[in-house]
Formats: structure tokens, C-alpha cells, sequence
């Protein structure tokens, strides 16, 4: 890639210590309305990502098309980049048992929890990685648990010629509306798509205003009700789903997040380097843009900097002044 294919990024969000601007986030942010057209941009939102995990629901939504059914809490950790506690994966193990199976057909890579509490918790009691700790147990035990139901080979589900991926990338291309056209492999082993966050947002907000009864309502349902099986507590995305009612969210590494409010207007974004810290901060700007309730999203945005243990700055999103309305 030369740097005139670089994505053209934009400033979404600043540290600053005392009166400098110490750090600044750059990124590109896509906001549509109900229909899907873009309401709110800044950088480059047309540009292909790798949305990560958070494509992790789209996913879900393939499985129940394809006959998967499970219970609300196992559906939600199936979409989920859980934290690895005790919780999360005995509902793993919940969904292979269903499926006659158990942890030894898992595919995924092996790692510590994702939790910052739970991964000091494992160490302290002398375990090493697993793949029923990583963070995407619940999408591998779903996805295994959907090759039983379909008669599917299962030993090589993670294979781009198996029938598992066809469905998984037919989902993704029908819910953003996007092409899929790069592809390669996540992190725990499963394929991931170049896509636009125009796409992302916009299929975010098709979850939250689907029907009762799809596949896509019941994702969504399951994960706004179990907003700890998403993530975990303390980590943002659940703090964010429990304080806005009706919102769905799930991040992504490398600096990836997709939110949808209840009326199907959606916001996804991308930081540039990749860094998680500025990943909830650049999209609050947005959010208020969208009619979110300030008082609400206080927490997520003007975090502390701290010196000698005192607040001395804060981590912020860029006002909302900065991105431009397209309305």
C-alpha cells in the first residue's frame, strides 16, 4: 500500500496535560439515519475496515438463519467479546453441551481472559491459556453448535471453503449492503471482511429495528438484555448498553466501535493507530448529535488525566461543532 491509498483520516478525539494538547486520536466515524443514509462523517467512512469483533452479531444472525436456536443468554455470548469470567464460560461450555460437543472441538486461539479482574484472577490460580477463556469462545461454541445442527464437517469449520463461511459472508454483504472484497483472518481464527463503517452503522441499525421475530431482533434482544455477557462489568460497552436504554454496542480491536440507538440510527468508527482508549470518547460527540441525553454519556467521555495522582487533563472527543452535519 503507498500512502496515497492511507485512509484520510481526521482528528476524532484529544488528550491534553495542563494547557497543551499532549496526544490526538485521529480516526473516521460514520453516523446514518433509520434508513441507512449517512447523517453525520468525519474522516474517511467510505474506506474498508476490518470491523474485528464487532461483526461478531452479523455473525449471530447468520447462525439463527441457518436453524441455531439458543437461549437469550447463550445467544448474546455468542455475539460477545467476553471477559473470561467463571460466567461466561460455563455458557460456552453450555452451548457445546447442547450440541453433544465440549471444549476439546474448539478451534479458536488459546488465551488468558480478556478481563482485566478475571485474567489477574486465572493467573493468581496458576492457569494458562485456554480457548474456552479467550474472548471469543461463545462465537466458536455457536458456530460449532450450527455445523452439528446443519450436518456439517466440524473438524475444519474455520476452513473459507466450508459452508459456514459462505453463510457468514453472504449475512455480512446482505446486512451492510457492502461488497465484500478483502478478506482475511481475525485473531481467533475465523474470517474477517473489509467493510465501510457507512455499512457497519448501517447494519447495526438494522438489529435494532428489526421485526420481532428475525434473527436480527433476536440478537439484539439478547444482547441488551445481558449486557455483562457482551463484555463484562466495568468494561465500556456493557457500562454503555445499561446506561442508554435500548442501545446496542460491540467493539472491535484495533480501535473499532458500532453503536445503535433504539430508532435505528447508528454511529461505527474507526481510530486510526488502532488504540482502544479513544475508541467510546470519539463517539460520544456523535451520539449527542444524535439526540443521546448528555447526562448519560457523561462517563464516557472528559476522562481524567492524571499526575502525581491528581487529574491534571482530560481525554475528550472532539465537539460536536467539529463534524460536519450532512443534513
Amino acid at each position: 500500500m503507498t500512502t496515497n491509498e492511507f485512509p484520510a483520516h481526521a482528528p476524532l478525539a484529544v488528550q491534553t496535560r495542563g494547557e497543551l494538547v499532549e496526544s490526538v486520536h485521529y480516526g473516521s466515524l460514520a453516523a446514518v439515519d433509520p434508513t441507512g443514509t449517512l447523517l453525520l462523517s468525519r474522516g474517511d467512512p467510505s474506506a474498508s475496515v476490518y470491523p474485528r469483533s464487532a461483526l461478531k452479531p452479523l455473525i449471530a444472525v447468520g447462525l439463527l438463519r441457518a436453524g441455531l436456536r439458543l437461549p437469550a443468554d447463550q445467544l448474546a455470548l455468542a455475539a460477545a467479546s467476553h471477559s473470561g469470567a467463571a460466567a461466561h464460560q460455563q455458557l460456552a461450555t453450555a452451548i457445546l453441551t447442547g450440541a453433544g460437543l465440549d471444549e476439546s472441538a474448539l478451534r479458536n486461539s488459546t488465551d488468558l481472559p480478556y478481563g482485566v479482574a478475571e485474567r489477574e484472577a486465572w493467573l493468581r490460580a496458576g492457569r494458562g491459556p485456554t480457548r474456552l477463556a479467550q474472548n471469543c469462545s461463545g462465537k466458536h461454541a455457536a458456530l460449532l453448535a450450527t455445523c452439528v445442527l446443519n450436518g456439517w464437517p466440524l473438524e475444519n469449520y474455520l476452513d473459507p471453503g466450508h459452508p459456514l463461511a459462505a453463510l457468514i459472508r453472504a449475512t455480512v454483504a446482505e446486512l451492510t449492503g457492502d461488497p465484500i472484497t478483502a478478506i482475511s483472518t481475525d485473531g481467533c481464527g475465523t474470517e474477517v471482511f473489509g467493510l465501510s463503517l457507512t455499512g457497519l452503522a448501517r447494519a447495526f441499525g438494522k438489529l435494532t429495528t428489526a421485526a420481532a421475530g428475525t434473527a436480527e431482533h433476536d440478537v439484539a434482544a439478547a444482547m441488551r438484555a445481558h449486557p455483562t455477557l457482551v463484555a463484562g462489568p466495568g468494561r465500556d460497552v456493557t457500562t454503555l448498553m445499561e446506561a442508554v436504554p435500548g442501545l446496542l454496542a460491540k467493539d472491535g480491536f484495533e480501535g473499532i466501535q458500532a453503536i445503535a440507538l433504539a430508532d435505528g440510527t447508528a454511529v461505527a468508527l474507526k481510530i486510526a493507530d488502532g488504540g482502544d482508549r479513544a475508541r467510546m470518547p470519539a463517539a460520544v460527540p456523535a451520539l449527542l448529535a444524535l439526540g443521546v441525553d448528555s447526562a448519560l454519556l457523561d462517563e464516557f467521555n472528559h476522562l481524567p488525566v492524571c499526575g502525581g495522582g491528581h487529574p491534571v487533563g482530560e481525554l475528550r472527543g472532539l465537539p460536536v461543532s467539529d463534524l460536519p452535519l450532512l443534513l
